[in-house]
């Protein structure tokens, strides 16, 4: 495990310095996002996200923030999840100071000018409007809605059209207020880190008060009963497919296992459901897999673009390769290679420093601890054939499945009876 070290007022911080680059990322995570909002503020973590680049005191303006970072050739940005909400600058080591600046002066400076909160309205549902317009995003935020029916995890993070129509400043702030605080925030520094990397966040970052009262923290979800489908309709020759499983939260000591599991099943161009129903059959172009985890729960997804035409016959493809994946499990041909795709990826991945910084504060923020790649890898390493088949039985239930669809379909219980599905 590798322990992280805190600021004057207890932001924990992980300095992960590594040869090779002349960059340097810092990432500045905090815990809150969508599943943190209620009524009055749905859509507040992903818009307060936007209105941290509107401008500060010292930097009154988005020109001047984005000017000031252009300059010297920085990349930065930042992404709100129903969890969580991240920002970061990436740029050469000897601007060090000016990220750390900039991002403190953001997060705890910003004016939230009336006039621009109005203007970034429209930014924002324009925003929604192109997400609802690509089905291949939307698809999955169509499947948490089925699946996490009645808990925030269901909502959309970026609101709805109303709620961002009409929500006001002051709710806005007070919710920045209770959420921007010390205890809920973790900084990475990963790459070309200089020595004085401390000063600078403790002059910054460590002078922010902490706070008394922590903010609530969220709804719980319970599990669905039946299976279920939420469709979008809309005329098209090729429908968007999801098939969804409650799977493991974060801190599942068995999410190795999964991992893995959905390697084999779906996650490259040699796993059984691209080649049965891809190559073998032709009843898709896209059709992969893979897990999102939360604090208490998880989805499993199964995605695939379809021939409205074919969609029995692909449904049943995919089931029965569920059904092999449950009563046959796998090889150790496909167990070895998945564990040595996984470890490839992750290596190539973590190369960059922005993506080491993330795999650290994100670990910090959830589990209050985190491993080192090698330790992460190791546990994968030691999954066995018997433990994966183990979780295909324990996650992939056929029979309180969610679905989501977009296409030509008026309800879920339509599109259930034309894939030839049973309740």
């Amino acid at each position: 495990m590798k322990e992280p070290v805190r600021l004057d007022n207890g932001i924990r911080v992980h300095l992960i310095p590594f040869a090779g680059t002349e960059a340097v990322t810092v990432l500045v995570l905090n815990k809150v996002g969508s599943r943190h909002e209620d009524e009055k503020v749905f859509g507040a973590a992903h818009f307060i996200e936007h209105l941290m680049f509107k401008g500060t005191e010292r930097r009154p303006s988005t020109l001047e923030i984005s000017r000031e970072l252009d300059s010297v050739g920085a990349e930065f940005n930042a992404y709100t999840g129903k969890d969580l909400t991240g920002y970061y600058v990436k740029a050469d080591s000897a601007k060090t100071a000016l990220a750390v600046d900039l991002l403190h002066d953001m997060l705890f400076h910003s004016k939230y000018d009336s006039q621009e909160i109005d203007r970034e309205r429209g930014v924002i549902i324009e925003e929604i409007n192109m997400y609802e317009d690509n089905p291949l995003i939307h698809i999955e935020e169509l499947l948490e809605d089925q699946m996490f029916a009645g808990n925030n995890l269901g909502r959309p993070i970026a609101g709805t059209r109303a709620s961002i129509s009409q929500m006001k400043r002051a709710d806005i702030v007070a919710f920045r207020d209770r959420y921007y605080i010390p205890s809920r925030m973790v900084i990475a520094v990963a790459g070309k880190v200089g020595e004085n990397i401390l000063e600078l966040l403790n002059r910054t970052f460590g002078q922010v008060p902490a706070a008394g009262q922590q903010p609530t923290e969220f709804e719980a979800f319970q599990s669905p009963a039946a299976l279920a489908a939420k469709v979008q309709f809309k005329e098209t020759e090729q429908i968007q497919v999801a098939l969804g499983f409650q799977s493991l939260k974060k801190s599942d000591e068995d999410l190795p296992v999964l991992r893995l599991m959905s390697i084999i099943l779906g996650g490259t161009m040699s796993s059984r459901l691209f080649i049965s129903v891809r190559e073998r059959k032709g009843l898709a172009y896209l059709i992969r897999c893979g897990n999102t985890s939360y604090e208490d729960t998880g989805c499993f997804m199964i995605q695939s673009g379809l021939d409205q035409r074919r969609l029995p016959e692909a449904m049943a493809t995919i089931l029965e390769e569920i059904e092999k994946m449950k009563t046959e499990g796998v090889n150790d041909q496909e167990l070895a290679d998945a564990k040595n795709n996984l470890r490839g990826r992750s290596l190539l991945k973590l190369e960059d420093s922005s993506d080491r910084a993330e795999w650290y504060a994100n670990q910090e923020v959830f589990l209050a601890e985190a491993e080192t790649p090698e330790e992460w890898l190791k546990k994968h390493e030691a999954v066995t054939r018997e433990q994966v088949q183990a979780m295909a039985r324990r996650i992939l239930l056929t029979e309180t499945m969610s679905l989501a669809a977009i296409g030509p379909y008026g309800s879920g219980e339509e599109f259930i009876e034309a894939a030839g599905l049973k309740k």
